[in-house]
């Protein structure tokens, strides 16, 4: 992945919270000469991702801190499994650990969570995608999780494409209304995408020409019953009230995307620690 300039100002937003005083403990116990060797390891199964992440947190802290990568983004790996080697001055690589694995931990969760829903979706023809439901500030680096995942990224901003929801068509008095102002004001290649509640809402979106038309919070027999009457004219979306346990009986055939967005609010940190190797004795 390219490190960006604000993944850089995350990074140092949380180095700053995490040791902007300084590191007390380690800095008087090791001299600036002592370097010690460390490795990151997997406690479980996982995917990983974020290692150039926690690559460039070790060279914010200290550009002495030498890294090395032995595995990559998206693999799948086994506890126990070794993911990055460090070495270098003792005292950084300590200051530098916790935001390491901060950063890697939230990532490789997304990436863990995602794979299980992608490998769940496997030959049903429907993509996953993810929704703008992520950490503030984290939006791109989540997104780029849910891709070493396997699923896809729905909009990263408001600015990408028309989605007019409920709040948009509540607000401007009807669906037909939101779609005929989006439609004369953007881009003449823009797709317009609907939120549809009911089946009286997708014969509106239909009716609209809608490009897209998101079935919003229905039942797999409601959204049978939208598909039979979008019948190809639109991309089908479907989001609200999927989760792992249910995702083929949503996964139908005509459902295009199902976006969810628990493979960024709701996916646990993965399990990932630092250990220090024993100092090399001297001969």
């Amino acid at each position: 992945m390219n490190i960006t300039p604000r993944t850089d100002l995350l990074i140092d937003l949380a180095l700053d919270e995490d040791a902007g005083l300084g590191d007390v403990t380690s800095r008087a116990i090791f001299p600036p000469r002592h370097t010690s060797r460390a490795f990151i390891e997997a406690g479980h199964e996982l995917v990983v991702c974020g290692l150039e992440v926690a690559a460039r947190v070790f060279a914010r802290v200290d550009p002495a801190l030498k890294v090395t990568f032995t595995a990559r983004d998206g693999d799948r790996v086994k506890k126990g499994a070794a993911v990055l080697r460090v070495a270098g001055p003792t005292a950084s690589l300590l200051t530098a650990e916790r935001t390491a694995l901060n950063f890697i931990q939230r990532l490789s969760g997304i990436a863990t969570l995602t794979r299980r829903f992608s490998v769940a979706a496997a030959g049903t023809g429907t993509r996953i995608a993810d929704t703008r439901k992520t950490t503030p500030g984290y939006r791109a680096l989540e997104k780029y999780a849910v891709r070493c995942g396997g699923c896809f990224n729905h909009r990263s901003s408001l600015g990408e494409h028309v989605l007019i929801k409920d709040n948009h068509i509540a607000a401007a008095g009807s669906l037909t209304k939101a779609v005929k102002l989006c439609r004369a004001a953007a881009a003449h290649s823009a797709k317009i995408e609907v939120e549809a509640k009911t089946l009286a809402e997708v014969r509106e979106a239909i009716r609209a020409a809608a490009e897209v038309i998101l079935l919003d919070n229905m039942t797999p027999q409601q959204i049978r019953a939208a598909v039979a009457l979008i019948a190809g004219a639109a991309l089908v979306e479907v989001s609200g009230g999927v989760r792992f346990e249910t995702l083929r009986d949503f996964a139908l055939p005509g459902v295009d995307v199902i976006s969810v967005g628990a493979l960024t609010h709701s996916a646990p940190a993965a399990d990932l620690s630092l250990t220090i190797l024993p100092a090399r004795r001297s001969k």
